[in-house]
């Protein structure tokens, strides 16, 4: 397994027991935590979605989604969720909820290409969330705010795990620090992007970087975005564009930058007609959120993910998210591990 990071002397810091009841710790406490900041209600999450509605979210556009015929609807096709970053924004309108406020919801996803590594699985679970905003507030500004609060709701999670399990330590530093991918790329021409994120991740402890799914100035964007959610190529400051991006920590176990959040002001009718231009993707203006959205139907928001085992794994201070999660995984995988101290649920 050639991407199977083994942190030299590995020992887990909870037995697996004690580690079931942290996971728990942390997920109620995230969720209470990151609603009381945002200002969030829960609601309940579909599994599957109808492919002609135009819902599933197709990532970067490369990945194949868990489908199936529906006996009883005239074998027309479902759609096991990849994440739910229209169907949120849907239910923002359905819902009525007003500017200010939100949604969230604990989403899980099958993404059957993705790769085993210590930090991908084909299951995922993440806290799905949108809030409802006015177009005047589709700024960085707003953007910048919502960062910083889902980082608190982070930093209070992580002490309260502290005060339970003292033999766990507080890692994260005080302030997040924001970056835009052009000054990322501006600061290391000769690094790939993820090389980037890792300097700039170990540099800072936790860095949001800005503007991800736009061409730069090297012709090429910092990492993939589906054109029809995150605003990408609305002009920002000094010419660069994005009002969307990702957060991410540096891991101190396996010493990689560690997204934990994708996230971003949403399209608006100019940004969605732009950004499927630029995708060659019009043909999307005729399925159902997408007629919604141009027709002015939906409502300005700005949403994102975090990842539940992700956060786990990262302040649980875990070697591979199979130690906070169930999941398919190869054999070779299980046995190199195993050999590690690193146990797979």
């Amino acid at each position: 397994m050639k991407d199977l990071i083994i942190p030299k002397d590995y020992k887990s810091l909870l037995d697996l027991d004690r580690t079931e009841k942290a996971i728990k710790l942390i997920k109620d406490q995230f969720q209470l935590q990151l609603s009381a900041e945002l200002r969030l209600r829960r609601v309940t999450a579909p599994l599957i979605v109808m492919k002609h509605t135009g819902l599933n979210d197709d990532l970067n556009g490369t990945e194949r989604p868990v489908a199936f015929p529906i006996k009883a609807l005239g074998d027309d096709r479902a759609e096991v969720v990849h994440s739910l970053a229209k169907w949120k924004r849907y239910m923002l309108g359905e819902l009525s909820i007003p500017v200010g406020q939100g949604l969230y919801t604990d989403m899980n996803a099958l993404r059957p290409d993705e790769d085993f590594t210590n930090i991908h699985s084909l299951y995922v679970d993440q806290w799905d969330w949108e809030k409802t905003i006015t177009k005047e507030e589709r700024s960085l500004d707003t953007l910048k705010k919502t960062v910083k609060q889902i980082y608190a709701a982070l930093k209070r999670t992580e002490y309260i795990l502290q005060e339970h399990y003292p033999n766990i330590e507080t890692q994260l530093p005080e302030d997040i620090h924001f970056i835009h991918a052009e000054d990322l790329l501006l600061k290391y021409p000769e690094l790939s992007p993820k090389e980037r994120e890792t300097k700039v991740a170990k540099e800072y402890g936790a860095v949001f970087i800005i503007g991800i799914g736009s061409e730069m100035a090297n012709g090429e964007p910092h990492d993939g975005r589906a054109p029809d959610y995150d605003d990408w190529s609305t002009p920002t400051l000094n010419g660069y564009k994005g009002l969307n991006g990702d957060i991410i920590l540096w891991n101190p176990v396996l010493e990689i930058a560690f997204e934990v959040s994708s996230m971003g002001v949403r399209v608006d009718k100019e940004a969605l007609e732009r950004q499927l231009e630029i995708r060659r993707a019009e043909s999307r203006k005729s399925l159902m959120f997408h007629k919604k959205l141009l027709t002015g139907e939906l409502p300005y928001s700005i949403g994102g993910g975090i990842g539940q085992s992700r956060l786990c794994m990262f302040l649980l201070k875990k070697a591979h998210i199979g130690e906070v999660q169930s999941s398919i995984w190869p054999d070779e995988l299980r046995q190199k591990c195993k050999e590690s101290d690193i146990f797979i649920l």
